[in-house]
């Protein structure tokens, strides 16, 4: 009787496995966030949203710098911020202020939680496009996913440095958890920093600044992850002004090319 030969696994290079690994520990960070929003242990559960949010930083510049890349970490990367920056933050803010909004209030946790799954596949699909310009890739479509859970979650973080009850109030929470789901799947374009070139007279500044953004997480975190989620909120009009004028460029560039040699032509 034929049997077909099984084609065996290939043995893999730790390093492929080290950005996968990551991913996988982002994942049960914000799992966890969700043991301690039942528990309702709020600082606890925005603590290991914000580790999730730093492991999913990490994962992908090291999957680069260790030449790790692969069709299936970057599956895997969407899945994990599906989970701990889609569903997370949708049920963390359900648990701590959309509970006793009953089916609106469950109806707006889904609205979040599928914007972010939406989001996330619009980028699958577009990611490495042949077909786009080359300058494109500076920026996002729409807001990424860690940046929205931090947003979303904007009501609990000022709550937990202020301890002001009507923060948690559906009628406030409601509208910026709909604004944020809206802005994710919005076509507004956003920076992506990771495609930030830092010249050579400004590494110095940029590295102190890291260590100060660094000092003050660890001194006050929440009072920094707000500072730095308004900051990226201010900077999204001019993501959009510098798109724009990039555009413009690239379309005069274009006729510019296409006029002059249609005159040299003649």
């Amino acid at each position: 009787m034929f049997r077909p030969r099984r084609r065996r696994l290939r043995s893999l290079n730790f390093n492929v496995l080290i950005p996968n690994i990551l991913t996988l520990l982002a994942t049960c960070a914000g799992l966890t966030a969700i043991r301690w929003g039942l528990q309702e242990k709020w600082e606890p559960a925005l603590l290991a949203v914000l580790a999730a949010a730093v492991l999913d930083a990490l994962d992908g510049r090291i999957a680069r710098l260790l030449k790790g890349t692969s069709r299936f970490g970057a599956e895997l990367d969407s899945l994990s911020d599906f989970v701990a920056f889609g569903i997370v933050p949708a049920l963390l803010m359900y648990l701590w202020a959309l509970e006793d909004a009953g089916r609106f209030g469950w109806t707006v946790t889904l609205l979040f939680a599928l914007a972010a799954g939406l989001r996330l596949a619009r980028f699958n699909v577009a990611d490495g496009g042949d077909d786009l310009p080359a300058w494109t890739s500076r920026f996002f479509t729409g807001v990424p996913a860690p940046a929205a859970a931090g947003l979303g979650l904007m009501p609990l973080l000022l709550h937990v440095q202020f301890e002001i009850e009507a923060l948690r109030h559906p009628l406030l929470v409601i509208p910026v958890m709909l604004v944020v789901a809206g802005l994710m799947v919005s076509p507004i374009p956003t920076f992506s920093f990771k495609r930030v070139k830092v010249p050579p007279e400004r590494v110095l500044p940029v590295m102190l600044g890291a260590v100060i953004i660094a000092a003050s997480l660890i001194t006050a975190p929440w009072l920094t992850v707000t500072l730095l989620l308004l900051f990226y909120l201010g900077t999204i009009p001019f993501s959009i002004r510098a798109y724009r004028a990039l555009a413009r460029a690239a379309e005069d560039h274009q006729t510019g090319g296409t006029g002059g040699s249609g005159e040299s032509a003649q």
